[in-house]
């Protein structure tokens, strides 16, 4: 075949590209690698979510997330790489689902595609793949992709998880890297680092997460240190006591709807952990010693600034922590952290009792009681999502759950 031009011959290219490849679709703003059933099915997703250290995906903990799809369509975001999660998530570990896709953003202006937004809503589970998450942030909020994805959560249960980037995403609160990252030894020697880009920004909802900032990669560099920071920060900035959740390389924490926790990793062949920190609720005024501009982070409070608990990850998945009390079900060992110029401390500690000094629940109008005005103000705040008042469960929302599990058991009665 002769060709005349070079627009002739990149027209030639493109039409055998589509006959020899037909699971991928090139377009201008993104690329989407498909494996599967290409015709939709609706089954009754699980729902939870799985958040996942980095390095390589543990198969236990990605197993548990197939299954929470039902056997329904998974869709992997990213915004850099090709289809690497396909096959591995199709076939490899031996969990029926309908279909895996893969779609890259290639810009922003993805974000705009009815294609991705008609796959988002077909699809029973979502994994954030790793990369940059700067970029899940400044192509995703605020766009029809963050709303998508948070109906996906909220109305059909859908499962989602991430890795590195893609697990950094799911807090509340979060390490944005629009600066770069970020060394525990930078954050710790000036906390509002210019690279100390801690936001609360609404973004997305993940299940139990709200008021949760989370790490990754956490043995690789150590990064206990600027976690710290981030939790210093957002107590600081917000007045907030915040929560951690981080991982290690290789280790997995999935969380069910109940809100438990199970850590999976190979421990105890890997040092495989999994951190549940806490600002020291025991501590009568929790806040950081010295959290300023340009000065090194004093965080101590008598060694134990902030309670941690430590789980081991498993192939069983047998160590587990219950975020809805944040004390631990089964396994595990809790230490203390704390910071004295910039310096990281860590010693073994106790659990917390922090039901002793918990504010008087569903008292809203700090009137002693828990009455009448105090429903008032909890139906009002029905249907909040992200950081709510009557979020008693810490799920991200207020709605029925709230009511009957924590405010009606109380309502009627005196914070004495």
């Amino acid at each position: 075949i002769f060709v005349s031009d070079q627009m002739t011959f990149m027209r030639l290219i493109t039409i055998l590209g589509i006959l020899l490849f037909p699971h991928i679709i090139l377009a201008q703003n993104y690329t989407s690698y498909f494996t599967g059933n290409t015709t939709d099915v609706i089954t009754n997703p699980g729902g939870g979510v799985c958040l996942m250290g980095g390095a390589t995906e543990d198969d236990n903990a990605m197993s548990w997330f197939l299954n929470q799809a039902n056997g329904g369509d998974v869709i992997v975001l990213r915004a850099s790489g090709s289809d690497g999660y396909n096959d591995y998530l199709y076939t490899d570990l031996g969990v029926t689902v309908n279909s895996v896709e893969t779609i890259v953003f290639n810009n922003a202006t993805a974000s705009s595609e009815t294609y991705i937004h008609n796959r988002i809503n077909e699809a029973e589970a979502i994994w954030f793949a790793g990369g940059d998450q700067w970029n899940y942030v400044d192509y995703w909020r605020g766009t029809t992709i963050q709303t998508l994805i948070n109906e996906a959560i909220n109305s059909r249960n859908v499962v989602v998880g991430g890795t590195s980037a893609g697990m950094a995403i799911l807090g509340g609160h979060y390490f944005s890297a629009e600066n770069g990252t970020i060394t525990s030894n930078a954050a710790l020697n000036n906390p509002y680092n210019n690279s100390a880009t801690v936001d609360n920004t609404p973004f997305l909802e993940a299940p139990f997460l709200a008021n949760v900032i989370t790490d990754t990669h956490y043995d690789n560099p150590n990064r206990k240190g600027r976690h710290s920071v981030f939790l210093a920060r957002i107590l600081t900035d917000t007045g907030t006591a915040g929560y951690g959740i981080a991982c290690d390389e290789y280790t997995a924490v999935c969380i069910d709807t109940n809100g438990i926790a199970s850590v999976y990793g190979e421990y105890p062949t890997y040092d495989d952990f999994a951190y549940f920190i806490q600002v020291n609720c025991e501590a009568t005024n929790p806040e950081p010693e010295v959290c300023t501009a340009g000065t090194p982070l004093t965080w101590n409070l008598a060694g134990s600034a902030l309670r941690v608990a430590r789980l081991n990850g498993t192939a069983s998945g047998g160590e587990q922590f219950d975020l809805n009390t944040w004390q631990s079900v089964s396994g595990g060992s809790w230490l203390n952290w704390s910071i004295s110029n910039g310096n990281f401390s860590e010693v073994p500690g106790l659990a917390p009792d922090c039901a002793l000094l918990e504010p008087c629940v569903g008292d809203f109008n700090d009137d002693g009681m828990r009455n009448v005005a105090d429903l008032i103000v909890f139906l009002a705040d029905v249907g909040c999502t992200g950081t709510c008042i009557g979020d008693f469960n810490g799920d991200g929302t207020t709605n029925i759950a709230d009511l009957i599990s924590h405010f009606t058991p109380v309502f009627g009665t005196s914070c004495q």
